[in-house]
Order: C-alpha cells, then structure tokens, then sequence
C-alpha cells in the first residue's frame, strides 16, 4: 500500500503520521500479544518491578533540544536507586559525541557505551560488510565523525553521484529535498543497488509539530522503485541485540523499553521479548487518545505512563 504525499509532509498531524506507520507495517516486525496497559504516573512509579530501563529519546527524555520537565531528575533518582538506565534511540544524524553533549546539556547523566543509537547500529553492522562506494543522506554540515573509515559522497544535485553509488545510507534527513529524493529513486530505477536505512522513524516529535525523518523517505522509494530498505534501529531487532550485548545478561520481565511511539518503541521492545511503557501526554501522542490508536493498531504496552 503506498503512502499519500499528504502523510509526508513537514509537521505532520498524529493522525497522518498513525496512518503512515500503519501503511508500512508489512515492513515492521509482527506484533506479539500485547500487554495488559497498566496505567501509572510516570517512570518511577513502576520502578518496583524493573530492574533495567530503556528510554527513548525524543518524546522521553526530550522533545527537540528541550529537556521535558523533571524528567533529568526523575532518571538520575532511578540511577541513584542503583537501576541499569540507558538510551535507545532512532538517533542517527548527529555524531555520537555530540549526542553525548546533548544530553549533558540538558542534564542527564550517560555513560557513551550506554547510548545505544540506531547509528551505532548501523554502523556496527557496516564493520562486517564489504567496502563501498556509499551515497549518503547526511547533513554534511554536521561533519564525518563515526563515518572517517567509510568511502561516502555527500548526495545532493548532482545525478552522477547518485549513479556512482554502489550502495546507499541514509542517516539523516534535514536537509533532504524533493529533488534529491527523485534522483535517489530514478537512480535506484535505473540500477537496483542495497539501501541501509540508519534511522527507521517516519517522524520525530519537535517542540512544534513532527520533522520528517529518513524512515519516511525510505518507505516512499521502496514503493516508487520496488527496492526493499535494511533498516536498524526501533522496531527492529538490530538494535536491541547492541542493546542486550552492552547489558551483558537481561530478564526480559524485568527490563522495560520506554518510548512514545507505538510502532517503533512499543512494537520493538515487543518483538525484542522485553516489557512496554508508552508515554502518553508527550512526543507523538501528546493531546491525542491512546487507547484507540492502541485498538487500531494491535500493538499493546505493558503499561501506559502519563509522563516519563
């Protein structure tokens, strides 16, 4: 089922980007039985029974650049309580040291190896794969850190370095445009090559309204030029086998995947075997209600958090 331009655009409404998710889940991993959607206050409210808390980022611990209020003090008492706290996020733009300066600036508190970013994923599964030529959507501006060991041209105009490409990576969508979108897909026309999806969100929850993220436009050239996207990160398995390697050993009913995406955060911790928690009042669902969307959908959170 395509997606209609409509669902694509900047500032998406909830409804359109709950309808856009829907239309790819043929693409997503199959949901389980969902949980039993307890309802609580926030985070430390079900921390009795959690040992392990994985928190997204953006609709958890922020929304664009702005930490959500009383949730930097709320994770420091979880990790001062002695409880395992890391980031699991569809972060794959920025470079992992700046990630780390931005949660320092808004006042969280994490170790580098514990933010588990679909980047990080990407690129440990690129560590195994053959060298190539790589046409990248990046915001170049922003610098190659993590990527110095990969033969990558910046994709922008010009159709030959689209041609030239003997593989894709899309990581980063800001500066994304119609046009280069249309050259990606008549270039992929042309010559089928491997696309590796860096950040499988559609959107992204912003102080005003959604971004548009690089899920959104592999989706739409995987229904223009019939080529099926790798995507790492939420809902995939990828990330959370990073993730459950860093922890080193995990009981599943005592780890919890924390997010405000049904389809990415809910859906993955799901399929990963772990316990859900959808925040309710922040990030994609903020003013809208989630027991409809968690009836249409299928995919049911262990628990339902007013806020982080």
């Amino acid at each position: 089922m395509g997606l209609s331009q409509s669902a694509w655009r900047d500032h998406l409404k909830t409804e359109d980007a709950f309808a856009a998710y829907e239309s790819v889940r043929h693409r997503l991993p199959a949901a389980t039985n969902g949980g039993a959607s307890m309802r609580a206050p926030h985070l430390e409210a079900i921390a009795d029974g959690i040992d392990t808390f994985l928190l997204d980022a953006f609709g958890v611990l922020n929304i664009g650049e702005t930490a959500i209020e009383g949730v930097p003090e709320r994770v420091a008492r979880l990790q001062k309580a002695g409880k395992r706290v890391m980031v699991v996020s569809n972060a794959a733009g920025f470079p992992h040291a700046d990630l780390m300066k931005k949660y320092a600036r808004l006042g969280y508190d994490f170790a580098p190896e514990d933010v588990i970013t679909s980047r990080k994923t990407t690129l440990h599964a690129l560590a195994s794969q053959p060298s190539r030529k790589w046409g990248l959507m990046a915001t170049e501006s922003l610098g190659r850190a993590d990527l110095e060991t990969l033969d990558i041209t910046y994709l922008a105009e010009a159709a030959r370095d689209y041609d030239a490409a003997e593989a894709f990576l899309l990581l980063g969508s800001a500066v994304w445009t119609e046009e280069r979108q249309t050259l990606l897909v008549e270039s992929l026309r042309r010559n089928p090559r491997p696309v590796y999806v860096g950040n499988p969100d559609i959107v992204a929850p912003r102080e005003s309204g959604f971004s548009t993220e690089p899920g959104s436009f592999a989706h739409r050239l995987a229904d223009a030029a019939g080529i099926e996207p790798m995507f790492f990160g939420k809902p995939f398995g990828n990330i959370f086998e990073l993730t459950f390697a860093q922890l080193g050993s995990v009981d599943p009913s005592r780890t919890v995947m924390v997010g405000d995406s049904l389809h990415t955060d809910i859906l993955g911790g799901n399929a990963a075997g772990l316990k859900t928690a959808l925040i309710a009042e922040y990030g994609f669902f903020a003013g809208h209600d989630v027991d409809t969307a968690i009836r249409d959908s299928g995919i049911a959170p262990d628990f339902i958090l007013s806020r982080p």
